[in-house]
């Protein structure tokens, strides 16, 4: 049963350039310009007539757009709520600029091992990461720690919530890898794993949406009965100032925005996009966190239920619950 009709979320990709090249990751091979404050602001006041409630500024790197705490300030400012990850590169020189406009500040960590994790993103990122925790707790400020999780990895789990998160008092979002197009991101999460993941959602300031355990566990996406909402959930904005549907990742149609973001969202070709979400061949079987987050939101159904405790408690955690009444 579906208990909200219009969008939530939207992931405004500010610039696909990144400053990092992981290796689970081809969006930082992409040739990318910056989005402009101009459209931006057009695009600002037509999210919230769409009832959108959070603005994922995400990427590329985020923190390389110049402007991104206008863009965080006059979010804020219209309401929404705003969430940010980063590789921490630049958070040390961007920090003062950026304090007191992130609602859900995520710190990209794979590994307490300071050569294997810069191994994984392809540049040397770890001191950033540890410099950038100690500004935000001299700036009264409580990042997460955005763990990526793959078979490889699961085991240092317990050393970066030991080591990092709880000396911190920081939470841990474990985030279970996932595969699209061509990307290798190595072998799916064993059973063993994926059990072991919903005992570490369980401790302390730790935040994993059990239902994307669950849904791997079913095989991920049936186009046959699609859980994935992910064009009717989520807008997606590229830094070419197009709306992007299904989704970024399985992205299959571009619209040029032009100043005219709701009414675009809302006419009948878009619709009839959004009437294919989870349903296109390429759909079966996608386990992708950031379409299935708000998909499980947005109907009532079996992953509703699962994703509820755990939503609740990094809401709790965070409170970020209170922006949303």
């Amino acid at each position: 049963m579906r208990i909200i009709n219009h969008p939530i979320l939207c992931n405004y990709y500010v610039t696909y350039r990144c400053n990092a090249t992981c290796s689970f990751c081809d969006i930082w091979e992409k040739p990318s310009p910056y989005i402009t404050i101009e459209n931006f602001r057009e695009n600002l006041k037509d999210l919230k007539k769409l009832g959108v409630k959070v603005i994922d500024f995400t990427g590329g790197e985020p923190l390389l757009h110049r402007e991104l705490d206008l863009f965080l300030e006059e979010s804020k400012k219209a309401g929404f709520i705003t969430t940010v990850t980063t590789n921490c590169l630049l958070y040390p020189k961007y920090s003062e600029r950026l304090k007191g406009k992130i609602d859900m500040l995520h710190f990209s960590l794979d590994s307490p091992d300071e050569e294997e994790h810069n191994i994984s993103r392809g540049v040397k990122c770890f001191d950033k990461i540890l410099d950038s925790i100690q500004i935000t707790k001299e700036n009264n400020e409580r990042p997460d720690i955005l763990f990526t999780v793959f078979e490889q990895n699961i085991d240092k789990i317990e050393r970066v919530w030991k080591e990092i998160t709880q000396p911190n008092d920081l939470v841990l979002i474990l985030n279970p890898v996932f595969n699209y197009n061509n990307v290798e991101t190595g072998e799916n999460l064993s059973e063993k794993s994926l059990q072991k993941l919903l005992w570490w959602g369980k401790q302390k300031n730790v935040y994993l949406n059990e239902a994307f355990i669950e849904l791997r566990k079913d095989g991920g996406n049936n186009i046959n009965n699609p859980i994935c909402k992910a064009a009717s959930s989520t807008i997606v904005i590229s830094p070419e100032n197009k709306l992007i549907l299904p989704c970024y990742h399985l992205g299959t149609k571009e619209f040029a925005i032009e100043g005219r973001l709701a009414e675009l969202y809302s006419s009948e070709v878009v619709k009839d996009i959004i009437a294919l979400e989870g349903k296109l061949k390429e759909c079966e079987g996608c386990v992708i966190n950031c379409y299935m987050q708000p998909s499980f939101a947005v109907e009532m159904n079996k992953y509703f239920w699962k994703a509820l405790p755990s939503t609740l408690k990094y809401s709790l955690l965070k409170g970020t619950w209170k922006q949303l009444f």
